[in-house]
């Protein structure tokens, strides 16, 4: 898990070409104008999706991984909590893998990071997240703007 500001983006450029033009993306885009939802970026190896929302209550968590992708969630607006965990074999499993979705659920706790506008975190397969959480700040009541660039591993 990486946890940074856009600014900083270029010192993240060698993890990979797509997380390389995730954090271009991120930096390029004027999110104001862009609806909420789903973008193809590179077919299905890089999609954003964009998100306005009010962040929910830490006890509302949701814990999750992927397989087949790697996030590269960014706080446009607001500013919200993230949990995060390292997944271990003795978590347990709340909802199977869906690979439809690339998402499974655990029973999990962890550290809960501030991410506030203009900073963005990176979760690999093996980073336990939950994301979306409400803040502890006097922003935490606000509507967030996030987006998530989900970058495919692989081919």
């Amino acid at each position: 898990m990486i946890l940074d500001r856009l600014e900083h983006a270029d010192i993240y450029r060698p993890l990979g070409e797509r997380i390389a033009a995730a954090l271009d993306y991120l930096r390029q885009t004027r999110f104001e104008d862009l609806a909420d939802g789903r973008h193809e970026l590179d077919g299905d190896r890089l999609v954003a999706i964009v998100q306005r929302y009010r962040p929910k209550p830490v006890a509302e968590a949701r814990w999750e991984a992927h397989r087949r992708y790697i996030d590269v969630q960014y706080v446009v607006e607001g500013c919200e909590r993230i949990g995060f965990t390292l997944l271990r074999h003795d978590l347990p499993v709340r909802e199977p893998y869906d690979p439809h979705k690339d998402v499974v659920f655990f029973d999990a706790t962890g550290d809960l990071l501030a991410v506030s506008a203009g900073s963005f975190a990176i979760f690999t397969p093996h980073d336990v997240h939950a994301p979306s959480l409400l803040a502890d700040s006097p922003e935490a009541t606000q509507q967030v703007c996030k987006v998530v660039v989900k970058c495919r591993i692989g081919d």
